[in-house]
């Protein structure tokens, strides 16, 4: 058996790993190959290109990538039309990969999506373009196989691997031992993954720590970098305000880096989701580019009320958000103070955290390794 498989940014490739291994628990002798990072070829992928390849976001910087992609994507099509895979999965990266499974589906190889673009919130048009290019959404939220049954499009809960990935217990006061945290009060600040995040976000998120820093005696902050080159752009922002003494930074590691805080102050996106699954009190921002919310908001693309994940999935909204011009330091600083506060309304979201991290956790990869086994031996059926 040969699986096709394209992976968008590290997440991806994450996800893409864990899929290989439990497909290989069915079919030990399974060929995978395609664009891969790190991790899938670590898993024997075989890859013709790399995950980070993809790792491209917003409405308007996309497009000077278009060139790029759509060679990437006529050499995959090529490919696949002169090896047909048994089924081609393309995970995340859904506006490179939607095409490229519609064109795979129309030469009659099985196309399986693994994570369903936030079509339920934004662009919703895209629904139909998703039921036309994939024989099975593979689903990591619960809500999601609803909708699309609505639309008569097939699509599975698979769960969350992150769920299944991320520790059950936890222990604050060891991490911060180990990373030589001393203070009362711990807050994790992630001003992003992305090179643009950390620069929009960066000097808002630090001036809210100043002003905390100004409020309680003995507080102190960590943070994860995703890069080298975030690292060196955040400590330049760090230097320039003089804050570096106040600062704990750790190379990748936000998981523990979570862990460790009392409050988690960070860019809306999956470390939301993390920090929630990790059940720590959180708050988000978000800035885009300055025309690509012009357009978002002016085009009416976003159909949802929240815009960090964890608000989807709790009965009440556990994470205060800062959208755009609403996140200042004030209003941010303002905010983590309140959770630091209130230790009673930190252990109660921590409660209703613990329940959600429960429902997710359904051994994901090994859910969406079946999903894809089970498509694949029905084509096999009927060919």
């Amino acid at each position: 058996m040969r699986i096709g498989l394209v992976a968008g940014e590290a997440s991806g490739d994450l996800l893409g790993a864990g899929l290989i291994e439990a497909l290989r628990q069915h079919v030990p002798d399974i060929q995978c190959e395609g664009v891969a990072g790190t991790a899938m070829q670590m898993a024997g992928c075989n890859a013709f290109g790399e995950s980070d390849a993809l790792a491209v976001m917003g409405l308007i910087e996309p497009i000077r990538h278009i060139p790029r992609l759509l060679r990437l994507r006529r050499n995959l099509v090529r490919h696949w039309t002169a090896n047909p895979p048994d089924v081609f999965v393309g995970i995340d990266a859904p506006d490179f990969n939607l095409g490229l499974e519609k064109q795979l589906k129309d030469l009659g190889v099985p196309t399986v999506h693994y994570v369903s673009p936030s079509v339920w919130a934004w662009r919703q048009r895209r629904v139909h373009k998703i039921g036309r290019a994939t024989n099975n959404v593979l689903c990591v939220l619960p809500f999601e196989p609803d909708f699309y049954a609505q639309h008569g499009i097939a699509a599975t809960f698979v769960g969350h691997p992150l769920a299944d990935r991320l520790p059950r217990e936890t222990d604050a006061k060891a991490v911060r031992q180990e990373l030589g945290i001393r203070a009362t009060r711990v807050v994790t600040i992630m001003p992003g993954s992305r090179m643009s995040e950390v620069t929009r976000l960066g000097p808002v998120f630090l001036q809210a720590c100043q002003r905390l820093l100004a409020r309680y005696d003995d507080i102190a902050f960590v943070t994860p970098m995703a890069s080298e080159a975030t690292r060196a752009m955040f400590t330049e922002q760090l230097t320039a305000m003089g804050l570096n003494a106040h600062f704990t930074l750790l190379d990748q590691g936000s998981e523990s880096a979570i862990i460790a805080g009392d409050v988690v102050l960070l860019a809306s996106g999956t470390a939301a989701l993390e920090s929630a699954l990790l059940c720590r009190p959180t708050i988000a921002a978000y800035r885009l580019a300055p025309l690509s919310y012009f357009l978002a908001k002016v085009l009416r693309l976003v159909k949802v009320k929240y815009f960090t994940l964890p608000n989807h999935l709790t009965d009440e909204p556990l994470v205060p958000e800062f959208l755009q011009g609403g996140a200042t330091p004030q209003a941010l600083g303002d905010a983590v103070s309140s959770l630091l506060d209130n230790d009673a309304e930190r252990v109660r979201i921590q409660q209703v955290f613990a329940g959600l991290r429960d429902q997710l956790a359904c051994g994901a990869s090994e859910q969406a390794a079946e999903a894809v086994l089970t498509l694949a031996k029905q084509s096999a059926a009927t060919a």
